[in-house]
């Protein structure tokens, strides 16, 4: 009983270190100041990526503060995306702010809540978001792979749509200003940098 009880304490150690040492911290203050840049002139056209055809819809810049960070595998929306960042700006990139403020993601959904709101609901809700991550290439899966809660990252790529031959599709949505179904980004990452500070 005495050596289950010590192998517990040291998986539980090395579970705790890991989860203190995950998450990324710079302090208060506002990191990543901007709104997203979204242009809806596209030059790029459609292009086969695995068995599916993606459609760009609107080209798509952003920097802005981990949140959160969510690994798929086993459904279909996996095999085009296998990372979901939420990510925040504006004052959702203050620890100041996000201290007050519980962040989680499941199913492909980014959720949130708070017992006494830092700042109102709505900036909450138009200053982060759920990002689905579609790598153009394995070295942008790679940094992604590397991106850690509370990381300072910057990307730049495609707002999508995402065809199957069997009908199925999935779709971005085009505004950050909507909430609940249908509102999360899919994004085809061209560039993904995590920013040092």
């Amino acid at each position: 009983m005495k050596k289950i009880i010590i192998f517990l304490l040291i998986v539980f150690g090395l579970w705790f270190v890991f989860l203190r040492n995950n998450t990324v911290k710079f302090g208060p203050g506002v990191l990543a100041p901007d709104t997203p840049k979204q242009t809806d002139k596209v030059f790029k056209k459609k292009f086969p990526f695995k068995e599916y055809t993606i459609t760009p819809l609107a080209k798509f810049d952003i920097k802005a503060k981990v949140l959160s960070k969510k690994n798929y595998q086993w459904s279909r929306e996996a095999k085009l995306s296998t990372v979901d960042l939420a990510l925040g700006w504006g004052r959702m990139s203050d620890e100041k702010v996000l201290d007050s403020i519980k962040i989680s993601q499941s199913n492909r959904w980014y959720y949130w809540r708070t017992d006494k709101f830092p700042i109102p609901r709505r900036e909450i809700e138009t200053h982060s978001g759920n990002m689905h991550m579609v790598s153009a290439n394995k070295s942008v899966q790679s940094i992604i792979n590397r991106t850690r809660k509370g990381d300072i990252v910057e990307l730049s790529g495609y707002l999508i749509r995402v065809d199957a031959k069997d009908g199925w599709r999935w779709i971005s949505s085009l505004s950050r200003f909507d909430t609940g179904v249908h509102s999360c980004e899919l994004i085809w990452v061209e560039n993904f940098e995590i920013q040092e500070m």
